[in-house]
């Protein structure tokens, strides 16, 4: 996810482990002169996981950038050594306290609001069966009056989450698996969703029924290969369409 209210500064929320190819992908994110200046001025960590840091590697180019995420974020980075490949003269860190609103660049005012979540799969208790708690946020992005919201991963929708996910003019919210169960009856994992820190699409507490009287145009993103909503034929597509939700696709774009 790539936002900007200025059309020249762009926050990138989640590093991707495949950020290379969505930059090259994404012709306003190139650089903008013949050096290595970039229009990414910022990322925004919205938990630790392999899938959302591990595209700052690609970033080591020697360009200016901030990182933005909470201080429990941060600590993983700095307790990692490879990413000292970050040049500290160039690349800052800041750390953000939750609900808490930060100007940044592209005209942009950040707030991190607290999701249910859990700890990165290689900080688990060896052993554990069930999910343990870790820092997870969403990035609420303001400009002008218009919101965006991005929910990469929430384990559960409680009445806080609802409250704080429903400013937004758009929502990109978290549909990694449609059935919680579905990795288990893929043979792909003993784990279900909600133990890999991801409500599920459907049933009484999952996604569709839950944010269903938000205002907001509700685009779904971070999508498991397993989930049967990025066949366009479908009958889950034809589901949560039916139910006023968008799937997201690579190379999208929404204009506020």
């Amino acid at each position: 996810m790539a936002v900007t209210g200025d059309g020249v500064s762009w926050l990138v929320v989640g590093a991707s482990p495949d950020l290379r190819q969505q930059v090259l992908q994404t012709p306003a994110l190139w650089p903008r002169t013949d050096g290595r200046d970039s229009p990414i001025a910022g990322i925004v960590l919205t938990n630790a996981d392999i899938d959302a840091i591990a595209g700052l590697l690609v970033l080591r180019e020697r360009q200016p950038f901030t990182i933005y995420a909470p201080a429990a974020i941060l600590d993983v980075l700095a307790g990692n050594d490879v990413f000292n490949v970050l040049d500290a003269t160039l690349v800052r860190r800041v750390a953000i306290n939750p609900l808490e609103p930060v100007a940044c660049p592209g005209n942009l005012t950040l707030t991190l609001l607290p999701m249910p979540g859990k700890v990165p799969l290689y900080h688990e208790t060896p052993g554990a069966t069930q999910a343990q708690a870790g820092p997870t946020y969403a990035a609420k992005l303001q400009v002008d009056g218009r919101c965006v919201i991005v929910a990469p991963a929430c384990a559960a929708i409680t009445d806080t989450v609802l409250e704080q996910l429903r400013p937004a003019d758009v929502l990109f919210f978290d549909a990694t698996l449609f059935t919680d169960d579905e990795m288990i009856a893929a043979g792909l994992s003993e784990k279900s969703g909600t133990r890999m820190g991801h409500v599920p699409l459907s049933g009484p507490n999952g996604t569709i029924a839950r944010l269903a009287g938000l205002p907001s145009r509700r685009i779904l993103l971070h999508i498991n290969n397993t989930n049967p909503i990025l066949r366009s034929d479908s009958p889950q597509r034809q589901h949560v369409e039916a139910a006023g939700f968008e799937v997201a696709f690579d190379g999208m774009e929404v204009s506020l």
